[in-house]
C-alpha cells in the first residue's frame, strides 16, 4: 500500500549519517558516453535461472500450476522487457529418457534401467506432461534444454531424438533457445559415465555425433538452424582437457561435413562448493568482492578466449554456495548483494547470460517453490537482486551497457568491499550502481556509511538524481529485504510498495554529487527519473509491458509530480516573502 501523500517526503540525510559518510569516501568520474570497454547491449533475459531437471515440477507445478513461481518470473519479465532465460539442466538431465506413453506431471524411476553410471544414465523417465510444465513459464521465456549425452546404449540415437523432438514440438508458448548436450562431462570418469580414457577429445566426437543426429532428424525438418547447441557445460576446465582452446583444436567448431553445430560456450561455476572448496566459508567472504574476483580469475581467461572465437560465452550454472546452499550465508541479504555485484561484474566481462542454479531444497535458490524444511514457500533475499538487475536492464530498453569503475584506494577498512558500475542507455550515461559490501549485521544499531563522490559531468549539472536502494536490516538478515521500496509476497509473488519515499538529490553546478551508502547496502543512482518508471518494451518493440515496476511506477510518478509541485510552491512562497 502507498503511504498517504501527506507523509511522503524527499529523503534528507541526517547529520549523523553525513558525519559517518565523511569517514571513508572515493571519487568516481564515469564516462558520459559508453566507453569501448563497456559490455555489449545486455539481453533483457540476461539474468536468469537454471532449474535442476528432477526439480522442475516443484517450480512449475505438477497437476496444478505453481502460480507463485510464475508470478515471480513475470515480475522480472515486466521489469527488463523479457522473461529471464531458463536453463532446464543439471546432473539429472543425464539420467533422463523420454517415453511418449508416460503422461504424469512428474518423473518416475525406470524399473528397466540398464545403462552405466553411478546413477544410471536411463534411471529416470519423463513424458509429454514434463514438456507441458515448461510451457507454464511466461510467454517467450527463452529455454536452454539439457539433453542426455551420458546414455550410450545401441539405441542412443532414437532416445536423444525422441527427447529433442518432444521439446521442439512442445515448446510453443515458451521459446526454445538452444540445446545443451550433456552436463559437466569433465566429471564423467568419477561418476562412472565413462572410463579412464575419457577426455575432451572423446567428448568432442560424441557431442558432434549427437548434434548431427538431432539436427538432421529434428531441427532441419523443422526449419531450425544447425548452430543450436551449447558446448561444453563443464564444471571446471582447470587441469583437464576441456578448455575452450582444446575443444577448438579437437574440431568442435568445425562440425561435420561443413555443418557447424556450436552456438555458444557454456561453462559452470560456484563461488563456493561444499565438499569441494577446501576452506570453510563465512558470510564476510561473500561481502569481500575481491575474493570473488580471485576465485573467478581463471574463468575471466576462459571468457576472453571464448569471445575471441566469435561465439558468445554463457554461464549457465552459477550460485554463491553449491550444491544446495548454506543457511546463514546463501539465504541472507549479503548473498543478495553478492548476486547483484556478480551480475554486473560478469556483464562487464562480456558474459552474455548468467543462470543462477535452483533446486527445490536449496538455500541458495531465489525462492523456495514448495513447502520444505517445515516452511511454506517464500522469497529469499537473492530474488531482490534479480529484481534490481532486471530494472537496471529495462531502464535502457534493449540498450543497457555496463562498465566497471575502479574502486582502488578506498582505504584498508573498505578494501575489497566497495564496487561501482556505470550503466548506459542509448550509449549515454544513465545511472551508477554503488555497492557497499562492508559487513554490518542486523543487530548493529549504528551502522557506518561509505561516500561515493560521483562526477556525472557538466552535461548533468543541476540535475535530479533518484536513488533506489537494495537494503535490509543487515547482511545477515534472512527476511525484510526491499528493492526500490518494494517487497514480494511469499504467497502470491506479487510486488507491493512498502516505502514510497522519493529519494532525490541534485548535482551541483559542475555535475558532482556525494552519495552515502550504508554498510551492507547498494544504491542505484538514476539520472532524471525514478528507476522503474519508464515503460519497458518487448524486444521486438511492438508491445509495451506494464510499467516496469507495476503500481510503483504510477504511484511514484504521481508522488514525484506532487512533491515537485509542492517544492516549487514553497520556493515561490519564500522568494515572495
Amino acid at each position: 500500500m502507498f503511504r498517504s501523500l501527506c507523509t511522503t517526503s524527499i529523503a534528507v540525510l541526517s547529520l549523523s549519517r553525513q558525519r559517518l559518510a565523511l569517514a571513508q569516501s572515493i571519487s568516481l568520474s564515469p564516462s558520459v558516453s559508453a566507453p569501448g570497454s563497456a559490455s555489449d547491449y545486455l539481453d533483457p533475459s540476461f539474468a536468469g535461472f537454471g532449474i535442476e531437471p528432477s526439480n522442475l515440477l516443484s517450480f512449475t507445478g505438477g497437476d496444478v500450476a505453481n502460480q507463485f513461481s510464475i508470478q515471480l518470473l513475470q515480475n522480472l519479465a515486466d521489469y527488463s522487457g523479457a522473461p529471464p532465460h531458463i536453463r532446464v539442466g543439471g546432473n539429472t538431465q543425464d539420467y533422463m529418457i523420454y517415453d511418449t506413453s508416460y503422461n504424469a506431471y512428474n518423473w518416475e524411476a525406470n524399473v528397466a534401467s540398464k545403462a552405466q553410471g553411478a546413477i544410471a544414465a536411463d534411471s529416470m523417465v519423463i513424458g509429454p506432461s514434463y514438456i507441458k510444465a515448461i510451457e507454464r513459464f511466461p510467454k517467450d521465456t527463452p529455454v536452454t534444454f539439457g539433453l542426455n549425452l551420458a546414455y550410450e546404449a545401441s539405441d542412443w540415437e532414437d532416445k536423444i531424438v525422441a527427447t529433442a523432438q518432444a521439446v521442439v514440438d512442445g515448446l510453443t508458448n515458451t521459446k526454445l533457445y538452444s540445446f545443451e548436450i550433456g552436463n559437466e562431462p569433465d566429471l564423467w570418469v568419477a561418476n562412472k559415465f565413462r572410463n579412464a580414457t575419457w577426455s575432451g577429445k572423446a567428448y568432442t566426437q560424441e557431442f558432434l555425433d549427437r548434434a548431427q543426429v538431432v539436427y538432421e532428424r529434428v531441427l532441419q525438418p523443422a526449419g531450425m538452424p544447425s548452430s543450436f547447441f551449447e558446448s561444453a557445460a563443464t564444471a571446471s576446465t582447470i587441469g583437464t582437457t576441456f578448455e575452450i582452446n582444446q575443444l577448438v583444436n579437437n574440431g568442435i567448431m568445425d562440425g561435420r561435413n561443413g555443418t557447424a553445430y556450436v552456438n555458444a560456450w557454456n561453462q559452470h561455476d560456484y563461488y563456493y562448493f561444499i565438499g569441494v572448496t577446501k576452506t570453510p566459508v563465512i558470510l564476510d567472504d561473500l561481502m569481500d568482492y575481491d575474493l570473488t574476483n580471485k576465485q573467478f580469475a581463471y574463468w575471466e581467461k576462459q571468457i576472453a578466449i571464448g569471445i575471441k572465437t566469435g561465439l558468445p560465452y554463457v554461464l549457465r550454472e552459477m550460485s554463491s554456495v553449491g550444491p544446495i546452499g548454506k543457511s546463514g550465508i546463501s539465504d541472507t541479504f549479503g548473498a543478495s548483494l553478492w548476486t547483484l555485484n556478480f551480475y554486473l561484474y560478469t556483464a562487464s566481462l562480456g558474459v552474455s547470460s548468467v543462470q543462477m542454479h535452483m533446486t527445490d531444497n536449496s538455500n541458495a535458490s531465489a525462492w523456495q517453490p514448495v513447502s520444505m524444511y517445515n516452511r511454506d514457500p517464500f522469497v529469499r533475499p537473492m530474488y531482490y537482486a534479480n529484481a534490481a538487475i532486471a530494472q537496471i536492464i529495462g531502464n535502457g530498453n534493449g540498450t543497457t551497457q555496463i562498465s566497471t569503475m575502479s574502486t582502488s584506494g578506498v582505504g584498508s577498512s573498505y578494501s575489497g568491499y566497495i564496487r561501482a558500475y556505470s550503466a548506459y542507455a542509448h550509449d549515454t550515461l544513465q545511472a551508477v550502481v554503488l555497492i557497499n559490501g562492508q559487513t554490518a549485521n542486523a543487530s548493529e544499531s549504528d551502522k557506518n556509511s561509505f561516500t561515493f563522490n560521483v562526477n556525472f559531468g557538466s552535461d548533468n549539472k543541476n540535475k535530479d538524481v533518484y536513488l533506489s536502494y537494495l537494503t535490509a536490516d543487515g547482511a545477515d538478515s534472512q527476511s525484510g529485504t526491499t528493492w526500490n521500496g518494494m517487497t514480494y509476497s511469499d504467497t502470491t509473488g506479487e510486488s507491493s510498495v512498502v516505502d514510497s519515499t522519493v529519494n532525490k538529490m541534485t548535482t551541483d553546478d559542475s555535475g558532482k554529487l556525494s552519495i552515502p551508502v550504508r554498510d551492507s547496502q547498494a544504491v542505484v543512482a538514476n539520472l532524471g527519473s525514478q528507476l522503474g518508471t519508464n515503460v519497458v518494451l518487448t524486444p521486438d518493440g511492438t508491445q509495451s509491458r506494464k510499467n516496469s515496476a507495476g503500481q510503483l511506477s504510477a504511484g511514484r510518478a504521481g508522488i514525484a509530480a506532487w512533491t515537485s509541485a509542492i517544492t516549487a510552491a514553497m520556493v515561490g512562497f519564500f522568494v515572495l516573502a
